[in-house]
């Protein structure tokens, strides 16, 4: 029997409670334990969190793990990233520094469409070589599980292809994935023309596309890019519609630049989250805080991308949503891995306490990806996913900022990530 004993941690931060989001007071206690506190494994589940002297019986022939008076978590779940992709986009942050916007970079072929060029270019080994390590930094930093999606591709044979890769990518690392296919990540520029209509796009994802991302089984979600300038309210709506029918969860980029209806929507669909936000209006903050979908906040993209605004992170926390942070990591708006960085916008721009940034980046976290009832907090019944961080409190890890604080990670019960 395969038996681990977490023991001689400075505190555990377990995030203990209900398999599902936290709101409202549930986000004020992350349930901080101090000395002489241990956690138990067995066979990759948690057995017993509690006194170290009570939770060694439970694990009588335990390797023990001495965690060196360091902090102990529940590994962080990134629910958003597009980690599959070729090179780099560094020459669009200068474009901006210029005043080039977002949009207008994506009018000129920049943007999605110039990783879509470059993606299409390369073959599956290439794609593989890279992503790799990505994902090895992804975990050093103490993420255990990560939502990975497809949608630099855009056309049938690429996306399913980059839907295979994220498969073998989680048969190649220990990591957590989750795939999410994003056929409807932009409009191609071939469907840009006089001869052939974006919604010639739209009927090859839904007719075409999606049921065979469905026939293959490689993916568990579906997101569409609602945005003005990119996919429509009502095409939105018709693709995750479709997708729900075949039987995939739903996500949506929803309110990222301009209000457009996006949060509103997904709560409408009972979609699992509703990602970015920064531009929500406030009938979507009411609407999110009276479903089920969780509010997933990437403020490191508004961060690099030089806007002033955040989303309105403490309206939806007041209102009673549900909300996550991700990092949304990507070659062109937020090229982190670096999930603590994420942890200390939200702290330092957002006004979150650490203790919900902390669930948002856990427990919520897991909710938007359908597996609160899975990982996210250290109780007994849940994976073994954990976080061992250089630090001897759990507000270090938002104070000190950029920092790779993380010493090694654990899922399942397996080691993840060793310095």
């Amino acid at each position: 029997m395969n038996q681990l004993l977490f023991l001689n941690a400075s505190q555990i931060v377990t995030c203990s409670g209900p398999g599902r989001a936290r709101r409202g007071a549930e986000m004020t206690d992350a349930t901080v334990l101090g000395r002489d506190m241990g956690v138990a494994v067995a066979e990759g589940q948690i057995v017993a969190v509690g006194r170290t002297d009570t939770v060694a019986r439970a694990v009588p022939d335990a390797v023990e793990v001495d965690c060196g008076g360091r902090l102990l978590t529940p590994g962080l779940v990134d629910s958003h990233t597009h980690a599959i992709f070729g090179r780099p986009r560094f020459e669009e942050q200068e474009l901006r520094a210029a005043g080039v916007g977002y949009m207008e970079i994506a009018r000129r072929g920049g943007g999605i469409h110039s990783s879509v060029r470059d993606l299409r270019s390369r073959s599956d080994d290439e794609l593989l070589a890279l992503a790799l390590p990505r994902l090895a930094r992804i975990a050093s930093y103490g993420t255990t599980t990560v939502e990975v999606k497809s949608g630099y591709g855009l056309t049938v044979e690429d996306e399913l292809r980059t839907l295979a890769l994220i498969e073998r990518l989680r048969e190649l690392t220990p990591l957590r994935i989750v795939p999410t296919w994003m056929g409807a990540h932009e409009i191609p520029m071939e469907y840009r023309t006089a001869e052939v209509a974006r919604d010639d796009y739209v009927r090859l994802l839904t007719e075409e596309m999606l049921p065979l991302v469905v026939k293959q089984g490689i993916a568990s979600f579906a997101d569409v890019f609602c945005e003005p300038g990119v996919f429509t309210i009502g095409e939105s709506r018709h693709l995750l519609e479709a997708a729900r029918a075949a039987g995939l969860g739903l996500k949506l980029h929803a309110d990222e630049l301009e209000p457009s209806g996006g949060a509103e929507l997904a709560a409408e669909l009972g979609a699992a989250s509703a990602d970015h936000l920064a531009a929500i209006s406030p009938e979507g903050v009411r609407r999110l805080a009276a479903s089920d979908t969780v509010a997933t906040l990437l403020p490191g993209t508004m961060f690099f991308l030089g806007r002033g605004r955040q989303a309105p992170a403490r309206d939806l926390l007041d209102a009673g949503a549900a909300v996550a942070l991700a990092t949304d990591f990507n070659p062109g708006s937020s090229p982190t891995v670096n999930f603590p960085l994420i942890l200390t916008i939200g702290v330092s721009q957002m006004r979150l306490t650490v203790s919900e940034a902390v669930l948002a980046a856990t427990v919520n976290g897991a909710a938007a990806l359908g597996l609160a009832g899975r990982t996210g907090q250290l109780a007994p019944g849940y994976s073994a996913d954990l976080a061992l961080f250089d630090a001897e409190n759990v507000r270090e890890l938002p104070y000190w900022y950029g920092d790779r604080l993380c010493r090694a990670t654990w899922v399942r019960g397996q080691p993840c990530h060793r310095p």
